[in-house]
C-alpha cells in the first residue's frame, strides 16, 4: 500500500477515534458545579477528517488528471 493512502486512512481513523473517545469517557459535573468534558477531542477529531478528507480528494484529483492526460 503506497505511503500517501497510509497517510488519508490514519487521518480518519485517527478522527474516528477521537470522537469515539469523547463518547465513552463522557462528561460529569463535580461537586463545585463545574463540567468536567474532554473537550479537546471533538476539534482534534474535526481536524483530523477534515485532513483525510482533503487528502483523500488530492489523491483522487491526481488519479483522475494523470489518467485522462494518458489518453
Amino acid at each position: 500500500m503506497a505511503t500517501k493512502y497510509k497517510i488519508t486512512i490514519t487521518f480518519l481513523v485517527l478522527g474516528i477515534l477521537c470522537f469515539l473517545s469523547f463518547g465513552l469517557i463522557g462528561s460529569e459535573v463535580d461537586e463545585n458545579g463545574f463540567l468536567i468534558e474532554p473537550f479537546f477531542l471533538i476539534p482534534i477529531g474535526w481536524l483530523f477528517l477534515f485532513l483525510g478528507f482533503f487528502s483523500f480528494l488530492l489523491i483522487l484529483i491526481h488519479f483522475l488528471w494523470t489518467s485522462f492526460k494518458k489518453k
